[in-house]
């Protein structure tokens, strides 16, 4: 289903220190993930496992373009779209589950636009088995990418669009703060990717990406599982090698 993000996208190019919505395919990055380690032929149980879990993959990724019958969203319809989308759904508290344990997240509401897509994305399951693919010790750990194809074709499925900016709102990136990645290239508005977020590690915070990236929630619990993924080895483009898939649900 899903077609790269237009000619916006040019994933060679970084902004301060990287913070870019990162579209990685596995052709340019081979040496940024490992592979999951494959089950046993003679396994019956794993076997059924993945059988089991490829069908509520496609379930899931069925759902997606069933739920909101606005999918694709152009970019001329989005403003209105979001917040219509955020006076009916209204929630503003998730929980995001690793490997390495869950921690909660609170989206403000002066960013309406930034929590109302955030709020759809989770709805429509878009996070779920997307990555934490960018690791930088005592900067951020960002998510909402993964190499499987089946990211690429949820990213279609919803649409081509940039989230204005809200930096009105004045939040800062502090530690735990929960901010948009935006692309690079040609992107003078500042607009936000509407993938892929990141959060601050630093104790002194990363201001130097205020008035840069839009902050619209932080991290209100479990800020030492944020720092357990901070720690995890990585490899090129500061990729974890071993790859931390995410599930994200909402509780508020």
């Amino acid at each position: 289903m899903f077609k790269r993000i237009s000619v916006l996208v040019i994933l060679v190019v970084s902004i301060f220190a990287s913070c870019e919505d990162k579209k990685t395919s596995n052709e340019n990055n081979s040496e940024n993930t490992s592979k999951a380690v494959k089950n046993s032929p003679n396994d019956e149980d794993s076997a059924k496992s993945q059988i089991d879990s490829a069908k509520i993959k496609k379930e899931k990724e069925k759902a997606l373009t069933e739920k909101d019958t606005a999918f694709p969203i152009p970019q001329e319809k989005l403003i209105p779209f979001l917040i219509e989308y955020g006076k009916q759904n209204p929630e503003n508290k998730v929980r995001i589950t690793t490997s390495f344990g869950s921690f909660e997240v609170t989206l403000y509401k002066d960013t309406p636009l930034h929590r109302a897509n955030f709020i759809m994305l989770v709805k429509n399951h878009y996070f779920d088995h997307t990555y934490f693919h960018r690791v930088a010790p005592n900067f951020v750990i960002q998510g909402g990418n993964s190499d499987n194809a089946s990211t690429n074709e949820k990213r279609y499925a919803i649409g081509d669009y940039l989230i204005p900016n809200e930096l009105d709102a004045g939040h800062t990136h502090v530690r735990g703060a929960f901010s948009a990645a935006k692309y690079a290239e040609q992107n003078t508005s500042k607009a936000s990717s509407p993938f892929e977020f990141f959060v601050v590690l630093n104790p002194n915070g990363a201001h130097h990406l205020d008035d840069e990236h839009t902050v619209y929630g932080y991290v209100s619990k479990g800020m030492d599982v944020v720092d357990k993924i901070s720690k995890v080895k990585t490899g090129q483009s500061e990729w974890p090698i071993d790859n931390i898939e995410m599930e994200v649900e909402i509780i508020d």
